[in-house]
């Protein structure tokens, strides 16, 4: 849950007029930025929103406002191709979105009309995203252990959600499974795995450790993470589950296009919002929005505090490039995803 914030007047500080020449600071002046939120009012990606908008406001020359403008659902895809469509590349207007937006490109649907690997990354909220097993117990399941318990009934949503993660991540590890689709959230996850109705499910998202102990107490056991960024992007162990393996690290699995697919899913699945400049931004501008977001993230208490409670990382421009540049790596193997997805599941692109 975000914690409610005031706008913070910060005094003696280098602003990024004071960094930058003088034809960036041209870009800014006494008017209001937009930043497009791709979701609902109130929804999670709205209050991220909000919140980087009044952590970052300070932090402008001319010290203009940041006026939050709402688009679409929940899953962003209607304010992605808003940002590629319709968003001029001045500087005036970035655009936060969920990591949900990412999935449905990675997966191909068919209302996805724009590409978040040409965005340019400014600042990014990361999760944790680790999968539970019913056990025997006093066992902790290596790879030996989940394949005699295959095939496993999985708790998810649907293939083109952030589960996408653990199911490749199950597959390329060679453990079949027998996935419980239309568990639409953590919830509706978590009743079913308490009744007995499924053997494991995939935790991801914000409080993820509120989670852990009752489903610890109704003989859950997490086996494997999706990792964490570190500040230059590298793919590294999970702050929170320190202990657990990556899911590439937990057992041996044939390489193959499902590599890539992961990754990808893995991805976008850490990522609850990314903060971006639409492509062609010119880099004086760019840079204007790095160093607001930089001293946000080093300055605003309120914007820290948010984070803590809900288990985020924040992370600046070069984690958030990574994480893109999978995405594009993965793509010339979308069509054997597609494929996959639809043999494996009966899944086609909406």
């Amino acid at each position: 849950m975000l914690y409610p914030m005031k706008r913070r007047q910060l005094i003696g500080g280098l602003t990024a007029a004071a960094l930058l020449p003088g034809a960036a600071r041209a870009d800014f002046g006494a008017r209001p930025l937009t930043l497009l939120v791709a979701g609902p009012d109130g929804a999670q990606t709205s209050r991220w929103g909000d919140a980087c908008a009044l952590a970052m406001a300070g932090f402008f020359p001319g010290n203009p406002a940041i006026l939050p403008q709402t688009v679409g659902g929940l899953d962003g895809v209607t304010g992605a191709n808003r940002l590629d469509a319709l968003v001029i590349p001045d500087g005036t207007t970035a655009a936060i979105l969920p990591g949900d937006a990412l999935i449905a490109f990675i997966t191909g649907d068919s209302r996805v009309h724009f590409d978040p690997t040409r965005w340019t990354p400014v600042l990014a909220g990361e999760t944790s995203g680790v999968l539970m097993v019913r056990a025997p117990a006093g066992i902790q399941p290596d790879i030996n252990v989940l394949r005699k318990l295959a095939p496993l009934r999985v708790a998810a949503d649907q293939p083109q959600s952030r589960d996408l993660a653990a199911l490749l991540a199950l597959a390329r590890l060679n453990v079949p499974t027998a996935p419980i689709f239309g568990l639409r959230d953590r919830d509706a996850k978590m009743r079913a795995f308490i009744a007995g109705q499924v053997d494991a499910l995939f935790l991801s998202g914000e409080g993820v450790t509120a989670d852990v102990a009752p489903l610890t107490a109704a003989g859950a056991v997490p086996v494997f993470t999706i990792g964490a960024l570190d500040a230059s992007g590298m793919v590294v162990a999970d702050r929170l589950f320190p202990n657990l393996p990556e899911a590439m690290q937990f057992g041996d699995g044939a390489a193959s296009f499902l590599d890539n697919a992961y990754r990808a899913a893995a991805a976008a699945a850490r990522l609850d919002f990314l903060l971006v400049l639409p492509r062609l931004t010119a880099p004086s501008v760019v840079a204007v929005w790095a160093q607001a977001a930089t001293s946000a993230v080093s300055s605003s208490t309120a914007l820290a505090a948010a984070a803590d409670a809900s288990a985020v990382s924040l992370h600046l421009a070069p984690a958030l490039s990574s994480a893109l540049a999978t995405l594009n790596r993965e793509m010339p193997d979308q069509g054997s995803l597609q494929a996959f997805l639809a043999k494996s599941y009966g899944w086609q692109p909406s």
